[in-house]
């Protein structure tokens, strides 16, 4: 009362501008704001729980925001929360085992949140992941499935694009640059990876294994410039692709000429690299889009989503890094 009284409004008024809606003007918001910021108020969330049975905030877990794909997917989700008017608050855990990601839930369930979006479980299991009773919870982990619904981009089929788009240019098999041993994503693209090969009738050469990182995938890339038989590389990722590439110039090797690169991802870099990088495209802003829509399809509707999976496309990103082979190795 005091706030609308200053700024001569109406208490509905304020309550709107507080809730963060787009229905006030915004002069009348900015005088509402400064009349807020005068008077010392702030919002009180308890308060609103009260009200509303709802705080508008969402709890995210994620791990190694450095990662392409987890800062990609923090970003999407904030950006789909905000538009639905609900804040996030981000615990990012030390480690991707199942202690760490329960201990960081439990600090997330004490700060009056509504539902909990879990980026990457990685080493946690649902038998082993400790999650407070009847929280709204959503996990970008297919694993979680009959337990919590999942959203995901598709991991396979995206490696097996990649893979296809290798052989059907004529190469007679696809090395890979593969990403690191305890990510869940790494794992199903060499997976892939390997079955396109069989399928194929190509045995799978040994993988050689980075961090994420384009100094890892440098070193790596190292080893497959050397190696004459080496026509083509799927990169599990674009920064790794990049080092790869530097790796290749530096051994005189040309991209498409004597090897050709796919990576993943479709990072913006992608397309500023020499030769611009064919790619495998991840729709981030989708998967952020959709999980935060099951998140409140149970806070808001109280939906049975345990056993949804929502499966994001992908597509492949044809760009200069590859090319038929010179000649048969």
């Amino acid at each position: 009362m005091d706030v609308a009284a200053l700024a001569g409004v109406s208490a509905q008024t304020v309550s709107r501008v507080a809730r963060g809606e787009a229905t006030v003007r915004p002069g009348t918001a900015r005088r509402v704001r400064d009349a807020m910021e005068q008077l010392g108020y702030s919002p009180s969330r308890a308060a609103r729980a009260l009200r509303y049975g709802q705080f508008g905030t969402v709890g995210m877990v994620a791990h190694r925001l450095a990662r392409t794909g987890e800062s990609r997917t923090v970003e999407a989700v904030v950006e789909a929360a905000q538009a639905e008017g609900y804040t996030v608050t981000l615990v990012d855990v030390a480690s991707p085992e199942p202690d760490d990601v329960s201990a960081a839930v439990a600090r997330l369930s004490h700060q009056d949140i509504d539902g909990l979006i879990i980026v990457r479980a990685e080493t946690a299991t649902p038998d082993t992941l400790a999650l407070p009773a009847h929280l709204p919870v959503v996990v970008s982990d297919s694993r979680f499935v009959g337990h919590h619904p999942a959203v995901g981009a598709d991991q396979t089929g995206g490696a097996r694009t990649a893979v296809g788009h290798l052989l059907g240019l004529g190469h007679a098999c696809v090395h890979h640059l593969a990403g690191p041993e305890d990510s869940t994503p790494a794992r199903q693209r060499e997976e892939s990876w390997r079955k396109a090969l069989a399928e194929a009738g190509a045995t799978a050469p040994e993988v050689v294994r980075g961090d994420w990182s384009a100094a890892s995938g440098y070193d790596a890339g190292r080893a497959l410039a050397a190696d004459p038989r080496v026509t083509a590389v799927f990169a599990a990722n674009d920064e790794m692709a990049a080092g790869l590439i530097r790796a290749l110039h530096e051994a005189g090797r040309a991209i498409p000429g004597d090897v050709s690169v796919v990576g993943f991802d479709d990072i913006d870099l992608s397309a500023q690299l020499w030769p611009p990088l064919t790619t495998i495209e991840q729709d981030f802003a989708e998967i952020g889009r959709r999980l935060v829509n099951l998140l409140l399809r149970q806070v808001r509707d109280a939906e049975d989503l345990a056993d949804t999976h929502e499966v994001v496309p992908v597509r492949l990103v044809e760009r200069s890094s590859t090319a038929p082979p010179r000649s048969t190795p």
